[in-house]
């Protein structure tokens, strides 16, 4: 069983920054990938960011150049660096992780960004 909790939503106003992190109960080196998921209300989980065991990055187009995803090893911890936050930056976002042919939830932390 793998555990992820995500913690460091909050509200910021439109251009400004927040980190998330999530923090696995487990090596974050034995997971295939990990990445950020958010749902705004009213529309599907997409994927903001991911990143691969073999450190590949990807990114939805709408926020290159703004987040950057990362991972500390030894504090089993992954995050989130937002900037130039958006007001459709707006959303719950969720740690999500794939383990030997499972996909493990962190519980979601709110982000909102006001204008």
């Amino acid at each position: 069983q793998v555990q992820l909790v995500e913690s460091g939503g909050g509200l910021v106003q439109a251009g400004g920054s927040l980190r998330l992190s999530c923090v696995a109960s487990r090596s974050i080196w034995s997971f295939y990938s990990m990445g950020w998921y958010r749902q705004a209300p009213g529309k599907q989980r997409e994927l903001v960011a991911g990143i691969f065991r073999g450190g590949s990055l990807n990114y939805v187009d709408s926020v290159k150049g703004r987040f950057t995803i990362s991972r500390d090893n030894p504090k089993n911890t992954m995050y989130l660096q937002m900037n130039s936050l958006k007001s459709e930056d707006t959303a719950v976002y969720y740690c999500g992780a794939t383990l030997d042919g499972g996909h493990y939830w962190g519980q979601g932390t709110q982000v909102t960004v006001s204008s």
